[in-house]
């Protein structure tokens, strides 16, 4: 159904080698060096991480994309000046993730201030720019966003740092990061999302991955753990936690975060999955998903009274504006075995008789072509 949970190919390896006995036992050792192999493992993580964000480190992992995000801004805050109290949230961010941002700032001296979609999908530039001021201390932005739409990073980037704020670029589709070049490429400073995508099964909701990278020099005010590469007394590689600011490792209030762990099982599926696909088969599995989803729109535009709602550019999800309610096709499309998407008519304004649309490498050209018959036959 898309909308932020995938489904997606899983080799069995993945399975097999996290359900080994020497990650199984080792979660969050207290005295962390003993456990080289999970040390190590989170190391080549973070690696893996920093390098699809095009940043210079990651962390070992947040609760969930969501929570990742609002982690973000409450290190932006802690970036910028105290005086600064507004954080920009574009609208075209998942709206649980908009959730999620305003329950952590709920009791935090801070106002946001949502940026409006505009009519192609993407963020309103003109209102952004109308927006940014001398009180702005952050910006959030989501590509492909909520609406897979694929926004004009860079742009948006570049008009935010000129204002003096953080950018913070976040996804809930990891696999869109071979195909889409990296956010830390195109000016922002703290690249977020959801890895669930990677290696991790649905399972009726979770657990989920938060991917976490940032800068080098904003690293003192990253959340969670940082593991580094070193050497012993005897001169042997070896792996260290180079950076513990959470409050399990130091006074609670001297805590970067409160709320966030190290998802070592989840982060350990997503390396292994990663490692198996390697560049350019993680490239060839973007390629799929976005080559899927354009023939399964184009076969549904061909429908009378069915049209696309945003004309830019999209991933492997899009939306539809239909003549009806999706609330009445949704359950008949169910009666045909055939899960229809989502209705997003509250996720932002101006969305009514919308439908968002997913299609990934596991839709075989045969479900995609029956889809657009039984929605057909219920329209």
């Amino acid at each position: 159904m898309g909308g932020g949970a995938y489904h997606h190919y899983i080799p069995v390896a993945v399975s097999s080698i996290t359900s080994r006995g020497e990650f199984m036992t080792s979660y969050t050792p207290y005295q962390p060096e003993i456990s080289q192999g999970t040390l190590q493992a989170i190391f080549e993580y973070q690696t893996m991480i920093a390098s699809l964000t095009g940043m210079d480190l990651a962390n070992a992992g947040n609760y969930d994309g969501a929570s990742a995000l609002a982690e973000a801004v409450l290190m932006a805050l802690r970036l910028t000046d105290p005086a600064k109290k507004t954080v920009l949230v574009a609208q075209s961010i998942h709206p649980d993730y908009r959730q999620v941002v305003k329950t952590y700032l709920s009791n935090i001296d801070c106002k946001i201030v949502e940026i409006p979609l505009a009519a192609n999908g993407r963020i309103d530039g003109a209102a952004l720019q109308g927006l940014l001021n001398d009180e702005v201390a952050a910006c959030c932005l989501q590509s492909p966003n909520a609406f897979g739409v694929i926004e004009e990073v860079a742009k948006i980037s570049e008009a935010v740092k000129r204002s003096g704020a953080i950018m913070i670029g976040c996804f809930s589709e990891a696999v869109s990061l071979g195909m889409l070049e990296p956010m830390g490429r195109q000016g922002v400073d703290i690249v977020v999302g959801e890895g669930a995508s990677f290696g991790n099964f649905l399972n009726l909701g979770g657990p989920y991955l938060g991917l976490f990278a940032t800068k080098k020099e904003f690293v003192r005010q990253m959340p969670g753990r940082l593991v580094g590469e070193t050497t012993d007394s005897e001169g042997k590689r070896g792996f260290v936690l180079v950076l513990s600011t959470r409050e399990q490792h130091i006074r609670r209030e001297k805590a970067t975060s409160n709320i966030c762990t190290n998802q070592a099982l989840c982060a350990l599926a997503s390396t292994i999955y990663l490692s198996l696909l390697g560049p350019q088969g993680l490239k060839k599995l973007a390629q799929i998903n976005y080559s899927h989803a354009h023939y399964l729109r184009e076969g549904l535009l061909k429908i009378p009274g069915v049209e696309r709602r945003f004309s830019a550019p999209h991933f492997n999800e899009f939306v539809l504006k239909l003549p009806k309610s999706p609330s009445d096709l949704l359950p008949k499309l169910r009666q045909k075995e055939i899960l229809g998407g989502i209705d997003i008519s509250s996720w932002a304004p101006g969305l009514e008789n919308s439908l968002l649309v997913c299609a990934t490498e596991m839709n075989s050209k045969a479900q995609m072509d029956e889809y657009i018959r039984a929605l057909r036959e219920v329209l």
